[in-house]
């Protein structure tokens, strides 16, 4: 169970604060009454929309009167922030106590989740070990506290994310990361989504349990969701060290971040904020979030004034423009004979995630990228000032919008913060993937 939690409509800043000072308060009665080395773990940019940056700020405070605290992003394979980046998102938080994850050079190999439990666990959609692999400093630097600090909202790998994603994930190794992607991309996109605990939750929780017990660490867990007023706002905080603080927050966030549609949408459009979605890796949460609403014969339109690239790693992004969003049966057939989408499967996974399997049509609407170049990866191309001017984005509401000329949109201001689905897509799903 959750050491604390609190769930309202809104919850403002100020409460925020008196809550993360409880988190360290029962952080020093449970696990260590004078910490000396404390680590916090946040996500990374692309969450910025969450708070979680400034929650880690008001963390680092209350721990750095009485130890030395330091801050690593979980990156996973993401690029590094800047120091812009980490003043934007972290505030007053000395730039040397912010420490950049490297998921080829920086790691350590704990053992694996045996193939076995692999196969049972995503019935048998995939049958390899999944290694553990994990940031070196976590595991060898001498920490008194281990705090995890994000924001659990639907999420195309694990159903939901965070919680321990930070460490497989956000602090793992390129084996890890690309060996489990690849096992979520069998079980299928569409099944993963709004799933509490999906196969590779499942193997997760495993290695949670096998290799990170002797870890001093916690979890401090948000949930948004949009108030009356068209705003995202704080709905829900639990604060734990286990697997029902994740199952709680989760519970409230399939409640509220989930909007059920009873029949398809044709024309939907996203916005993917400037700075935080710089490549499809991220931006492509669009699609991902979604697909799952989106009408046979529809159009999803993308606004993402930050695009400049595919990949969040050059290797990847060359590879993303290699073989493109072609569809699971091509890739899967490429993925057989290629070395590359085998050395990065992970790259491979997110190429299938990434297709619309030709069932709608993906328009992006790019600040830095060419026709050229999103065309080359099998996605539509506008133009940005055009379609800025044809959706104006700061007049629009999340839903149902019918523009001047009397074409009607569904609007998403910022799709990374929830799911939508039919009820058909979402309800009638395989054993193993109830939502």
């Amino acid at each position: 169970m959750p050491w604390f939690s609190e769930k309202a409509p809104r919850i403002e800043w100020p409460r925020l604060e008196s809550l993360m000072r409880r988190t360290a308060e029962e952080a020093r009665a449970r696990i260590c009454r004078r910490p000396r080395r404390v680590l916090l773990l946040p996500p990374d940019i692309t969450r910025m929309h969450s708070g979680a940056g400034r929650l880690t700020e008001m963390l680092f405070h209350l721990f750095a009167g009485e130890a030395e605290v330091h801050v690593m992003p979980t990156l996973g394979q993401h690029e590094p922030h800047t120091p812009q980046q980490n003043r934007a998102m972290f505030g007053s938080i000395p730039e040397e106590r912010i420490h950049a994850h490297d998921w080829i050079r920086a790691c350590v190999i704990l053992g694996e989740v045996p193939a076995d439990f692999v196969r049972q666990a995503t019935r048998g959609a995939a049958d390899w070990p999944i290694p553990v692999v994990v940031n070196r400093w976590l595991m060898e630097e001498p920490w008194d506290l281990v705090v995890n600090v994000g924001h659990v909202v639907p999420h195309e790998v694990l159903g939901f994310a965070n919680h321990n994603k930070n460490y497989f994930i956000g602090l793992g190794g390129k084996e890890a990361i690309c060996a489990s992607h690849m096992a979520a991309a069998c079980c299928g996109i569409e099944n993963n989504l709004g799933t509490l605990v999906t196969p590779l939750r499942a193997c997760f929780n495993r290695a949670e349990n096998d290799f990170l017990g002797n870890l001093p660490d916690l979890y401090v867990q948000v949930v948004m969701a949009r108030d009356q007023n068209d705003r995202l706002v704080h709905t829900g905080v639990y604060v734990g060290d286990d697997l029902e603080t994740y199952l709680e927050a989760a519970r409230q966030s399939r409640q509220e971040n989930i909007k059920v549609f009873d029949e398809p949408l044709s024309k939907v459009v996203c916005v993917m904020q400037e700075d935080e979605f710089v490549s499809t890796w991220v931006a492509n949460k669009a699609i991902y979030r979604t697909r799952m609403a989106m009408a046979d014969g529809g159009e999803l339109v993308i606004i993402a004034p930050g695009l400049k690239r595919f990949g969040e790693q050059e290797l990847v992004d060359r590879l993303i423009r290699k073989y493109g969003y072609v569809g699971t049966p091509r890739v899967m057939e490429q993925y057989r004979t290629q070395a590359d989408m085998q050395d990065l499967a992970h790259a491979t996974a997110h190429l299938i995630h990434g297709s619309s399997e030709g069932r709608f049509t993906i328009t992006y609407a790019p600040g830095h990228l060419t026709r050229e170049e999103i065309e080359g990866v099998n996605f539509r191309y506008a133009d940005l000032r055009e379609t800025l001017a044809r959706y104006p984005i700061s007049t629009l509401r999340e839903g149902w919008n019918t523009l001047a000329d009397g074409e009607r949109v569904y609007f998403i201001p910022t799709p990374s913060a929830g799911l939508w689905s039919t009820r058909e897509k979402l309800y009638s799903r395989p054993a193993g993937f109830e939502t």
